[in-house]
């Protein structure tokens, strides 16, 4: 299973409110057609950037503009290539700007090659 974050430049409230629209009657976690795994993780509360480099999380805080203390988890089944789904699914959480990244896709790829911004 592969992992993208997403840190959409939205309040985390209108993010869960996005997400409880687009994938009704579901959360923790909301499913894509049963592929795509979608939870919020944080830094306070969950494992958010327990193993980034320090590097990563500052070529982040670049992108970003600040520490984000808050990401969309999107875990892709290894059933499928996901490549589609996830670029909707980041499209729909980018629409009011942010960032995503993820180790394996090309045109996100890590941080510090590039991150898909909106």
């Amino acid at each position: 299973m592969r992992t993208v974050f997403v840190f959409p430049g939205g309040e985390r409230a209108e993010t869960v409110a996005s997400l409880d629209r687009h994938l009704p009657e579901q959360r923790d976690p909301w499913t894509l057609d049963g592929n795509l795994y979608i939870d919020i993780d944080d830094e306070q509360t969950g494992y958010l950037f327990s193993d980034w480099d320090p590097e990563d999380v500052a070529i982040l805080e670049a992108a970003v503009g600040h520490h984000p203390t808050w990401a969309v988890q999107i875990d892709i089944s290894g059933r499928i290539d996901g490549t589609a789904e996830v670029h909707r699914m980041i499209a729909l959480l980018l629409e009011h700007g942010g960032v995503a990244t993820d180790d394996y896709t090309p045109t996100l790829g890590p941080c510090r090659k590039s991150c898909l911004e909106r």
